[in-house]
């Protein structure tokens, strides 16, 4: 006889409107951190070799940044 576990409730303990707000959160912080890496990028690519060989890059670095 195979026993089936019915009470398993996902998410629980937390509303629709607080995991809809989790959401969006989330969608938020990846926004951020994708801006702050345009820029970094964007700002790394207005340097000259020699200043990105001060701080031990090559231009070759810059699109591969995380």
């Amino acid at each position: 006889m195979a026993a089936f576990d019915t009470t398993t409730v996902y998410g629980a303990g937390q509303s629709f409107g607080g995991r809809i707000i989790n959401a969006m959160t989330n969608v938020l912080g990846l926004l951020k951190t994708w801006n702050d890496e345009r820029i970094t990028r964007n700002t790394l690519n207005r340097l000259t070799d020699r200043e990105l060989d001060d701080i031990g890059l090559i231009r070759g670095d810059i699109e591969g940044m995380r």
